[in-house]
């Protein structure tokens, strides 16, 4: 990894889209800081389109796609995106799946959570499984306890990652890449294959990791130093903050370039 400040400015000069991480990407810790959503509004106001690609659930990303000012959001590691329309007030929601598929798996995730409580004791259920309709997730509350619950969700057949927050798990062959791949083809017609150099990805963990890997323009905040031990293929560039701080570091970059 290269210290971001020096990321070449002929390369920002070509960044149409800013694609990032939320969780300890644009937040401190649970808090989402007022210069990570300013820099956010700056980005919007230039004409640079952001579009969060999270793990955050569903809730969270029908509220993100209304409220902040992001061109859509690309939810629950990549099962679901939003996106809203201010002039008709209608948004837009597409997932991965098909809705007879999601129906079928409401059976098997109530299941399989029941099941991992009794087999990994001290498990627990994020609080904000209620408002997930493509994945299950499990508190990461330490290293080895998630380990096992992700086992658990592999050994049930389930896509597994650990981020800073969760353990998630999913039927399905979808992913953060996966998912951005088909809705900025489906909603901007836009090909990532064609025009990564457009792209700049923002994240910190391993569920980033499949971005790090495809966009040349891929940048950790140094908050990801806690995870570069275990990625194949870390981001090529690093901030000086962490954090939403370091989010703010790369916009101002985009902003000035």
């Amino acid at each position: 990894m290269q210290p971001f400040e020096h990321f070449p400015a002929a390369r920002l000069g070509a960044v149409r889209f800013v694609l990032t991480d939320i969780d300890d990407t644009l937040t401190e810790g649970a808090r989402l800081p007022a210069a990570a959503y300013g820099a956010l509004e700056r980005l919007h106001d230039a004409g640079v389109r952001v579009i969060p690609v999270t793990a955050a659930p569903a809730g969270w990303c029908d509220l993100i796609c209304r409220m902040w000012p992001v061109a859509a959001v690309i939810g629950e590691n990549g099962g679901l995106c939003f996106r809203h329309e201010l002039e008709t007030g209608l948004t837009e929601r597409c997932y991965w799946a098909p809705e007879r598929e999601r129906r079928q798996y409401v059976g098997q995730f109530r299941e399989l959570t029941e099941r991992i409580a009794a087999m990994v004791p001290r498990s627990a259920l994020a609080a904000d499984q209620a408002y997930r309709e493509t994945t299950v997730a499990f508190r990461n509350v330490e290293p080895l306890l998630s380990q096992r619950i992700a086992a658990a969700l592999a050994q049930a057949g389930m896509r597994t990652v650990v981020n800073s927050l969760w353990v998630l798990g999913w039927f399905g062959e979808f992913d953060k890449l996966a998912m951005t791949r088909r809705m900025l083809a489906e909603l901007f017609a836009t090909d990532i294959e064609r025009d990564r150099d457009a792209f700049i990805y923002v994240g910190d963990s391993l569920n980033d990791e499949p971005m790090f890997g495809f966009f040349p323009n891929s940048v950790g905040v140094a908050t990801v130093r806690r995870y570069v031990d275990r990625m194949a293929t870390p981001p090529r560039w690093v901030t000086a903050g962490g954090g939403g701080s370091g989010f703010v570091e790369v916009a101002n970059a985009l902003l000035t370039r």
